[in-house]
Order: structure tokens, then C-alpha cells, then sequence
């Protein structure tokens, strides 16, 4: 291989952003990240109402497979996880909240910039905590550093597992990091300003009118960890008293997203939402608005008492969480939180956004739940019951529909004068970038650039007055990456 064309290779290996599963002293790392609560959201304005901070959570899991072992570890002694969000490295300006954060909160001094109310900026190092690391209150807007227009709810976080204090990389893995700002009484349609909403409460004796207001002051919130004041009502029931008989169809989701982001972020994207016989809406779970409101006045409580999968009325007593918790903070085979291998709440795999499905797709080959026992055990136990006592019925796990791997079929013709078709397929819905490079490693065409469905996929590339030579195809989807030797001849 010559000199030009081993270059295009590293650049290929550099740009292919692979999870890393390396091996160290003979070790195999994996390292699992996933968002606590599967979508965040908060307020695009600050100066007179707020209901949520900038403020998103993100916990990993190191697992270690020592060779010769059956029994992976689970390990946060002794090594560090660091994050930073690839393309958002600030947040001050793209959002005011920093202009009203020690008024609203009452701080006992100016919050700095693009520090949320946790401490956490929008890079670091995870803490630990337990069998975990966690970093709590990771002040993201939903705004790329070089577009500050239109909204990107599903970016990834880039997480690094190290040795502690030292530079040496044991695994990393990139997982969505959700946020939306398509929340309010304003955007939403329903109420002119917020000032008007502020008016509303006049009768209130002592209320701020003039804003800004923490909704969150009054009406308690076990969300942001407030008790608010026994006459105002919990915030959860005021929001659905209020509305329960103004939102349109009771048992639509529309309903749901007027509130909770949206008809443009789609919070509820999971495999239940996706089920081409059931598809779920909100009220599934959690019931209409008057369900809600007359669930809280029997004594249930907002946040902390949710829907639960080991209900009957749902996946039963062999799915069901820890007692006492929810699916967020439940652990189950070996000590995996149940988020390590299904995802996050509201996004249970696989979904519809392809960031999502990213990591379990790298790790195994397909998205969907994590279930190859050869990644954390070292080999395939068929037959062995395992999580929620379903045993592994092949090695492979894969899903029996649609193409079953991601691949970048040789050209045709080849040699070629002056077009050629190039073929490809991938597992499941996702972004793909098709792009064409010299031997100097420089793109002279994208072909492709966005989301394309399952499937095959072909494409003619038309290389005009391009001069002969050898070229290099190169396709980037499903979290793979892959190139075809492409031969022009004048």
C-alpha cells in the first residue's frame, strides 16, 4: 500500500468513531452509559416563569472480563470515566438562564457560566457513586456551538473510562445526552404570554408578578426537590387539574406533547411508540389527565411513584424492578442497572432516533436490547437461562427481520466509464454518509448525507471529468464504517 493511500486508511479509522473495547493486562472493558431519565427539558426563557433548569444526568458502568473467568466485574475503584459533548461546549447565551439562575434559586452567589446548578459544566469526570458514576446536572441546550437555530434534542455525550491518574484509555462509547427547550405555556399555543400566566395568580397574596418565578417555589416538586407550600398543591396536579378538559383527546398523544417535549422532539420514541400491532401513547402508562390528578389525591407521588414494567397489567412479577423502585434505579443481572441493556426511560430499544440504538449496535452488531452473553461471560450460553429467566436460543441474537448486517458492496461495473452503482444495507433505520475519496484522502463527493430507512440501498456515482485512477467509497452508518476500492478508467 502506498504512502497516499495508507493515509485515507488511518483517516478512515480516525473518523469511524467506533466504541472501543480494548484489552489491558489481558482484560476486556466495556463501558455502558445511558441518560437517567430518557429526556430533560427546560425552559427557551427565564425572565418571568421557570419550571426546569438546564440540568441533565448521565450515568455509566465499567464491566470487566478477565480472561478465563465466567463472572464479569463490575468496577469503579480504581478508574476514573470522563464526558464531554462532542460540538456543545458552551451553553451561556444560548439560553438566559444564567441572566435569572441566583434570583430564581436562590444562590448565595452568582452562578458561573455554562456551570449548572450541580457544580458540573459540560465536560469533565463522572463521580462515583456505588456501582456507578454519574455526573447530575450537566447544564445542555439543544443547540450545536455552530448552529444556534435549529434545535438538536438527540446529541451524543462521549464518554472515556481510564485508569485513575493516569492517560491510559480502557474503553469508550458515545450515548445520547437528551435535552429539549419545547416546553411551555407560550410556545405551545395555548397562552399568550407568560406575563399573562404571572397575572392569573394576582389574587395570590405576596406573589411576584413582575417574574422571575420558580413554579417550583410554590408548587412542590419531587423533580427538583422542593415541598413548596400546602395551600398552592403539588405542581403535578395543578398543571393536570388545570388542563385536563382543555387539551383536545384525552387518549392522544398530541394531548401529551402540548407539555412535555413535543411534536418536534417526540420524547416517547421507544419500542413501544415504534410496535408496528400495539404502538403506545403516554396515557398508556401513566393514564389521562384526570387519572393523574386523581391518582395524587389519593396519595401518590409525582416522580417517585410512576408506572412500573412488573405490574400485571404490564410485563409481570419476572420483569419487575427492585421493590420499592423504579425502572431508573433498579439493577438487575449481575448488578447492571436495568438502563445498561434496555435504555432509558421513554426510550427503550430500539427507537426511532438512531443516536439512541448507537452503542448497543457497536457492541453487539444490531440494535435492540443488549443481549449477547458472549460480551460480558466470554462465551455463548445457549440454553442458560439468563436475565429475567429467558434463555439464549443462538449465538448470534440477532433480529429475524430486515437485512441483518450493515455492508458496502463492491461497485459494478468495476473498472468503470464514467458511472457505477454502488449497492448497501443497513440493519435499521439510521444517518448515513456515502462519500467518495481520492488517493490523497480528499472527499470530491458525498452521495449521501442523512437518514435512510432499512434495507438495500444503491446509488449511481457519475465521476464526470474526474481524472482515472483509483478511488475510495466509503460508507458511515449503524455506528460502522466501511470503504470499496473504486477503479476509473478514461
Amino acid at each position: 500500500m502506498g504512502p497516499a493511500a495508507m493515509r485515507l486508511c488511518c483517516a478512515i479509522l480516525l473518523s469511524a468513531g467506533v466504541l472501543l473495547s480494548q484489552k489491558a493486562r489481558g482484560q476486556d472493558y466495556y463501558l455502558l452509559g445511558w441518560s437517567e431519565v430518557g429526556m430533560h427539558s427546560f425552559d427557551k426563557d427565564f425572565s418571568k416563569i421557570a419550571l426546569f433548569p438546564p440540568s441533565n444526568t448521565i450515568r455509566a458502568q465499567l464491566v470487566i472480563h478477565d480472561p478465563g473467568q465466567f463472572l464479569p466485574r463490575i468496577v469503579t475503584a480504581g478508574y476514573t470515566v470522563e464526558y464531554s459533548i462532542p460540538g456543545n461546549s458552551y451553553s451561556a447565551g444560548k439560553t438566559n438562564f444564567w441572566t435569572y439562575a441566583t434570583q430564581l434559586f436562590g444562590l448565595a452567589q452568582t452562578l458561573p457560566d455554562n456551570v449548572g446548578l450541580s457544580g458540573k459544566g459540560l465536560s469533565g469526570v463522572l463521580d462515583t457513586s456505588g456501582t456507578f458514576f454519574e455526573a447530575r446536572g450537566i447544564p445542555l441546550t439543544p443547540y450545536h456551538d455552530t448552529n444556534l437555530v435549529s434545535e438538536k434534542p438527540y446529541q451524543l455525550v462521549r464518554l472515556v473510562a481510564k485508569v485513575a491518574g493516569s492517560s491510559t484509555i480502557l474503553a469508550t462509547t458515545d450515548v445520547v445526552i437528551p435535552v429539549s427547550n419545547e416546553i411551555g405555556c407560550v410556545q405551545s399555543g395555548c397562552h399568550s404570554s407568560d406575563q399573562a400566566i404571572l397575572n392569573a395568580h394576582e389574587s395570590m397574596s405576596g406573589f411576584n408578578k413582575a417574574g422571575p418565578v420558580l413554579c417550583a417555589s410554590c408548587h412542590a416538586s419531587n423533580a427538583l426537590g422542593t415541598t413548596g407550600t400546602t395551600s398552592a398543591g403539588p405542581f403535578s396536579l395543578r398543571i393536570h387539574n388545570r388542563h385536563k378538559s382543555r387539551a383536545g383527546t384525552a387518549t392522544a398523544i398530541e394531548t401529551c406533547y402540548k407539555c412535555h417535549p413535543g411534536p418536534k422532539t417526540q420524547q416517547l420514541r421507544d419500542v413501544m411508540r415504534n410496535s408496528t400491532s400495539n404502538p403506545m401513547v403516554c396515557q398508556n402508562c401513566h393514564g389521562t389527565m384526570t387519572d393523574i390528578v386523581n391518582s395524587i389525591t389519593a396519595g401518590r407521588q409525582p416522580w417517585i411513584q410512576e408506572p412500573t414494567c412488573g405490574s400485571a397489567s404490564c410485563h409481570g412479577a419476572a420483569f419487575a424492578e427492585q421493590p420499592g423502585k423504579l425502572f431508573r434505579q433498579s439493577t438487575g443481572h449481575g448488578g447492571l442497572y436495568c438502563s445498561t441493556c434496555h435504555g432509558s426511560p421513554h426510550a427503550v430499544q430500539p427507537t426511532s432516533q438512531p443516536n439512541d440504538n448507537l452503542q448497543n449496535t457497536r457492541l453487539q452488531g444490531f440494535p435492540g436490547v443488549l443481549r449477547k452473553c458472549r460480551l460480558c461471560h466470554g462465551l455463548d450460553l445457549i440454553g442458560v437461562p439468563g436475565p429475567h429467566g429467558v434463555l439464549a436460543t443462538s449465538a448470534s441474537e440477532e433480529p429475524a427481520f430486515g437485512p441483518k448486517a450493515f455492508a458496502l458492496e463492491q461497485n459494478y461495473p468495476n473498472p468503470f466509464n464514467p458511472s457505477s452503482t454502488i449497492q448497501y444495507s443497513i440493519p435499521y433505520a439510521c444517518d448515513v454518509q456515502l462519500s467518495i475519496f481520492d488517493l490523497e484522502g480528499r472527499e470530491i463527493a458525498r452521495l449521501v448525507d442523512g437518514g435512510m430507512p432499512s434495507g438495500m440501498h444503491s446509488i449511481v456515482w457519475n465521476a464526470g471529468d474526474a481524472a482515472s485512477g483509483v478511488y475510495f467509497a466509503r460508507l458511515q452508518a449503524a455506528g460502522s464504517v466501511a470503504t470499496r476500492k473504486l477503479i476509473l478508467v478514461h
